[in-house]
């Protein structure tokens, strides 16, 4: 298992000034990426990027939440909301909700996956291939063998061991199962 800290990620701030974005992992590396996890730090209100091909899944970590426009209908998303999943090829607009917010993204071209809320001591069976875990707070992963591990705060576990998973968190700050087709 590989632990990766997204504060000692430096981000690289957006082109419209709104925001930046900390690329945690992509597979394969570089710009033809076809799996990419991220945490952005929205700043400001605008239209996000269009994606064509790409599956998204955005979740709200940190901050008040957003209003995102898709399709004509306003979804207002905060921390304790679920994760959201849209055609990467729409722009939707995005609202602040009386803040900035830190997210998290899960994007795949030509791939299945899913971003689920943990919760709290509950098995996670992940029929995925590729599995990882992302915590905004400390929290102990314990695997099908019994062993735990600690994760530390702002962090993305990769090459999670088999399932059954469970996760045991230790205040309500979210934490996220990421799954996803490999090949």
């Amino acid at each position: 298992m590989q632990i990766l800290l997204a504060d000692s990620i430096p981000p690289t701030p957006w082109r419209n000034g709104g925001g930046q974005t900390r690329e945690l992992f992509a597979e394969p590396a570089g710009a033809d990426w076809r799996l990419r996890v991220s945490l952005a730090d929205i700043e400001q209100d605008g239209p996000f990027s269009s994606f064509p091909g790409v599956q998204r899944h955005f979740a709200v970590l940190q901050g008040p939440g957003v209003e995102l426009t898709l399709d004509g209908q306003a979804l207002q998303l905060t921390p304790a909301s679920e994760a959201l999943a849209f055609d990467g090829a729409a722009a939707p607009g995005c609202r602040l909700l009386g803040g900035a917010t830190r997210d998290l993204n899960l994007m795949l071209r030509e791939r299945s996956g899913t971003l689920q809320r943990v919760r709290s001591d509950v098995e996670w069976d992940a029929p995925w291939p590729w599995r990882a875990c992302f915590t905004v707070a400390p929290a102990r992963l314990l695997d099908a063998a019994g062993t735990v591990h600690a994760l530390p705060a702002w962090s993305l576990a990769l090459d999670l061991p088999a399932s059954p998973l469970r996760l045991q968190l230790d205040d309500a700050q979210p934490a996220y199962w990421l799954g996803a087709q490999v090949g």
